[in-house]
Order: structure tokens, then C-alpha cells, then sequence
């Protein structure tokens, strides 16, 4: 297998400041810890080779002892392994498991902003299964996907605002899915890609994937900067700009509807395609958001939506709105990679939709309490982060006093907690005074969390920062 290798410079930036001064670990136990927190966070891509001993120590100011050791702990681990002519390569266990996990009670992922299914699940799969006999005599496969789901779809965006009809839907396999399909139709290698900074770490993923560059338009404090994106526009020439104005992911935030028509005519002045993700569309707690920027005049906007966050996760099924013409170009594009989406889950996904306003606000409403319970806590257990409420969606983004979030992350590992440090939403580890909490958990256990994250930060945070020295 081909392997890529990861550059000394772009790995020191991933790493942040890695060096813990108030652990009693040896360094090169630090510095696999921080190693392996890159990897599990997939910031560091599977087959991967890393620098070799030498080079790495130099760039880090370290000894190579201390690389050597390092790698050593992960190649034991087998989270690297070693090929003839390739040096170190990135894996993973076969059991995936983390280090220090298996001692402690209850291990908790807050690095995943996402909930469990609830009974309308089951519900709604028990509704697809007694509709499925009507589509047994059809052969199963279906790129476009079916049509009544389709029109179900569709009739959703009449409501919000957008016209639409059946043959401007394909269902897909997620939005992650409708993104990679979008950048393969629509981009070459070496493309530029403009998108929020801070933004989706898999959307970051899908970009690298499809061979293109990703160009950050840096958010402001609140809302978004129509005057940078005019001018990231003109300056780069991206040939699409992929958005969230619906609840953004990481920060919360929801689009006004001035913006997003003043978003539309920027794009369409540049004709450049926008690529809007509206994963998190259904989490408002204080209004709902505007009509959907493709409603606010152009025509050419893709917009990408997913039962994931609305409904549940394991569901793997989303949709992608486009004109006609773009969507017969996308059913062509997609014979590469499958043949279409299972229909069980289409018709559970019809279900769900139609049945939606009997549960969602009954699930916005508990969201909003843990919201609010969240942040009593944060602002309990630790007062020195700041973060803003956010208007929908299922995270807070927090910003840390100090640039500390890889470490922090790191050391939370150890406490069988998994955080998403700011750098998995930035490019070139930006983001180290930031991260994202989820509120999704219950109460209860999210306290667990924070109090066991508490003594953590509070190690971490009255430590000096120090620069790398030789060790």
C-alpha cells in the first residue's frame, strides 16, 4: 500500500504544545500520548509515515532518545508500525482500545456532539418494515433513491421556504457521503475549497480525500464576515464554498437571514458554488433558523441534509438538494463508489420525517435543559473558559485561557475521557485555546465528567509554559 508522509514542520504544528511541565511522566511518554491523541482523532491520517527519528527530534528540540522511546511505546501499542523502506507507519489496534482506559469505571466520548436513538426509532423502523413487502418486487437498487421519499423531501423545503421538487433530491449515504460526491463532480486535484475557520473536522477529511486544498475564512466573535468572504473569493478563486449556517458546527451559531442573502449574492457575483451543510437544521432552542440560503437567489447552491443529528446517527442516511441537471451529474458520479441507499432506511427516514413535529420539539426541549444545566456547570467547575450560548445545535466551543486544548485532550485519556481539542476543527493546529463540548449526555454523567476533568485542567493550567528543551 501507498503510504503518504507526514512533513516535521506540519506535525510539530499539529502537536501544539505537547510538553506537560506538571506531569510526572517521562517526556517521551508525553510526547506518545500526544502522538496517539493525533491518531485517534484522525488528525493524523491511517498509512501515514511519520518523519524519521532524527528529523523529528530536531524539529521537536528533543533527543532522539526521547523520539525513539516514543515511537516505541506506540509501536507496542500498535498504533505504528514498522516497514521495511517506509519507516513508521500509522494503524490502528485491532481493538482500537486507548491506553489507561481499561482501568478506569466508566469511559466517556465527549469528543462526538450526537445522541442515542430514542422509541421513535424503533417506531419508525416497525412503519418501514410493513411498507417493504410493496418494494420487494423491485430490484433494490436505486441511485437517485425512492421517489415518495424523495417528494417527502422535497415538500420539507417547500415548507421551510425553497421550492422544490423530487428530481432536484438524491438520498445519500450521510452528508459526509453528499460532500465527497459533491467535490468529486465538481473539483480536480489541487482545487482550493473555501470554508469557516473553525469548521467541521470531516469536512476538512472529505477536502484532503478529493485531493483539494481547503482555504479557512476565519470566523468573527459572532455571526460571519461577508467582507472576508468576498475576498477570499477573489483573492484564491475557490471552486466551492462549503458553509453551516444552520447551527454551526463547532460554535452554535445561526446565520440571520441578511447575511445569508448577502452570502448568496457574493457567490453568485463570483460564480462560485456554495455547498451548504444542514446537519444541525432541527436543534433550535430559541427560534428556527431562516429559510435555507439556497432560497435567498442562487440557483446553483447545493444544499446537504442528514437524519443524523435530527433523528439518530446509526440511521447513515442524508440527501443532497440541487437543480435537476447537478443531480442527474451526481447519480452518474455515485455508480463509482455504490449503487444507492438501503430502502429500509429511506422508508424509516420518510417516517421519521412526517412524524417529526409530534417528537422533535420534545427532543429540542430536553436538549435546551441539558444545555442550560451544561453551562451552570462550566461556569461551576471551571470559571475561567468562556463560551457564548449557543442557539442550536449540540456543543458548547469553549475558549480556554491558554493554549492548552491538545494537552488537555491528551491528559484527559488517561481519565477514560475523550475531548475534541480545538485543533481537530482548524487547519495546522490552529485552535489550541479552544475545544468542543458536547451537551448531549445526560446531566448526571456530564457532571461525572467535569468533575473528573477538574484536577486535570487545574494541573495543566497553574504549570508555566515552557519552549521545548533538549532532553
Amino acid at each position: 500500500m501507498n503510504t503518504r508522509r507526514s512533513g516535521s514542520l506540519s506535525l510539530v504544528r499539529l502537536l501544539g504544545n505537547w510538553q506537560q511541565p506538571a506531569s510526572r511522566a517521562p517526556l517521551y511518554q508525553q510526547l506518545a500520548q500526544a502522538l496517539r491523541l493525533l491518531i485517534l482523532d484522525g488528525r493524523l491520517p491511517l498509512n501515514s509515515r511519520l518523519p524519521g527519528e532524527r528529523e523529528l527530534a530536531a524539529a521537536l528540540n528533543v533527543s532522539r532518545t526521547t523520539v525513539a522511546s516514543a515511537l516505541g511505546q506506540l509501536r507496542d501499542e500498535e498504533y505504528l508500525v514498522s516497514r521495511h523502506g517506509s519507516g513508521s507507519v500509522i494503524v490502528l489496534p485491532e481493538q482500537r482500545s486507548v491506553p489507561g482506559r481499561h482501568s478506569v469505571p466508566q469511559a466517556l466520548d465527549l469528543s462526538t456532539a450526537a445522541l442515542p436513538a430514542g422509541p421513535e426509532i424503533h417506531h419508525a423502523f416497525s412503519h418501514a418494515l410493513s411498507q417493504l413487502p410493496g418494494f420487494l418486487d423491485h430490484t433494490g437498487y436505486d441511485r437517485q433513491g425512492l421517489l415518495s421519499v424523495r417528494q417527502t423531501v422535497a415538500e420539507r423545503y417547500c415548507a421551510r421556504g425553497l421550492p422544490t421538487t423530487a428530481d432536484e433530491i438524491m438520498m445519500v449515504n450521510g452528508a459526509v457521503q453528499g460532500f465527497a460526491l459533491v467535490l468529486r463532480l465538481l473539483t480536480g486535484p489541487g482545487d482550493r475549497v473555501a470554508v469557516d475557520n473553525p469548521t467541521y473536522p470531516l469536512a476538512h477529511a472529505a477536502i484532503e480525500g478529493a485531493s483539494c486544498r481547503a482555504v479557512g475564512i476565519a470566523l468573527p466573535e459572532q455571526g460571519w464576515d461577508c467582507a472576508a468572504l468576498a475576498a477570499t473569493l477573489a483573492q484564491t478563486a475557490p471552486r466551492l464554498v462549503y458553509l453551516l449556517p444552520d447551527f454551526h458546527n463547532p460554535t452554535g451559531r445561526c446565520m440571520d437571514a441578511d447575511t445569508r442573502r448577502e452570502v448568496a449574492e457574493i457567490a453568485a457575483r463570483a460564480r462560485t458554488t456554495l455547498v451548504v451543510d444542514e446537519t444541525m437544521v432541527d436543534l433550535w432552542y430559541d427560534a428556527p433558523p431562516p429559510p435555507p440560503l439556497a432560497a435567498f437567489g442562487d440557483r446553483q447552491t447545493i444544499t446537504i441534509g442528514s437524519a443524523g443529528k435530527s433523528f439518530w446517527g446509526g440511521l447513515r442516511l442524508g440527501w443532497v438538494r440541487a437543480p435537476a441537471r447537478t443531480i442527474a451529474s451526481l447519480t452518474q458520479v455515485r455508480d463509482s463508489l455504490d449503487l444507492g441507499s438501503p430502502l429500509l432506511e429511506q422508508l424509516a427516514v420518510q417516517a421519521l420525517i412526517n412524524d417529526g413535529e409530534r417528537f422533535l420539539p420534545q427532543r429540542r426541549a430536553m436538549l435546551r435543559e441539558r444545555r442550560d444545566a451544561a453551562a451552570a456547570m462550566l461556569q461551576r467547575h471551571f470559571p475561567e473558559w468562556r463560551f457564548q450560548m449557543p442557539e442550536g445545535g449540540l456543543s458548547f466551543w469553549i475558549e480556554l485561557p491558554r493554549p492548552l486544548a491538545s494537552q488537555f485532550a491528551a491528559s484527559a485519556l488517561s481519565a477514560g475521557i475523550h475531548i475534541g481539542a480545538g485543533p481537530r476543527f482548524g487547519a495546522d493546529g490552529a485552535f489550541e485555546r479552544f475545544m468542543r463540548l458536547p451537551f448531549a449526555l445526560e446531566t448526571a454523567r456530564l457532571e461525572d465528567a467535569l468533575v473528573r476533568l477538574q484536577p486535570i485542567w487545574q494541573s495543566l493550567s497553574r504549570a508555566p509554559l515552557r519552549s521545548r528543551s533538549l532532553v
